[in-house]
């Protein structure tokens, strides 16, 4: 299960936050989404539970709860949108 996690601190660590997801499951992965030219975290990211009950379980729990300062945002990440290839007009 793929979950959203926002409003992280900018100086947050994957391993920090993987610690804190592994408190209710396996975790599959981990990553901190960076913005590319500074390579400075843009204060989300995604973590992949092995499960759907620890993933779920974790949403429950973790959702506006405050981390390393923070007031995180926690659910069920959604698929991306399709993005358009911008050379279609109306």
């Amino acid at each position: 299960m793929k979950i959203y996690v926002g409003n992280l601190s900018y100086g947050m660590s994957e391993d920090l936050l993987r610690k804190k997801f592994e408190e209710f499951g396996p975790v599959v992965s981990v990553s901190i989404i960076k913005d590319r030219e500074t390579g400075r975290s843009k204060g989300f990211g995604f973590v992949e539970m092995q499960d759907s009950n620890s993933g779920n379980s974790a949403i429950a729990q973790l959702n506006g709860v405050d981390f390393e300062g923070r007031r995180m945002t926690v659910n069920e990440a959604r698929p991306r949108p399709e993005r358009s290839s911008g050379s279609s007009r109306y």
